[in-house]
């Protein structure tokens, strides 16, 4: 194996030792397509565009992964979408 080979392989496994968590977005009865946009756009920095498609995938399959990085960023953002009165949880 090469040193470029080598430095590849190390590469990919540090990657593969960071923990990504993920902000799942649950389905309801009670939001609005429109507050949910909103909130993900202001919460999660989310285009128009894809707020709104996540918040048609959350309609249609009950759920959606909206956001993910390590879990001390995501903490403050899902806690934010909490107080917005929407169901998310990280895994």
């Amino acid at each position: 194996m090469g040193t470029k080979e080598k430095g590849l392989e190390d590469l990919l496994l540090e990657e593969e030792t960071v923990k990504q968590n993920e902000i799942v977005l649950f389905n309801d009865d009670v939001n609005t397509f429109d507050h949910v946009i909103e909130t993900l756009i202001d919460v999660c920095e989310h285009t128009p565009e894809q707020a709104e498609q996540c918040s048609l995938i959350v309609h249609y399959n009950g759920k959606c992964t909206v956001k993910t990085g390590e879990y001390s960023y995501l903490k403050p953002k899902c806690s934010k979408l909490l107080q917005a009165g929407l169901n998310a949880e990280i895994v």
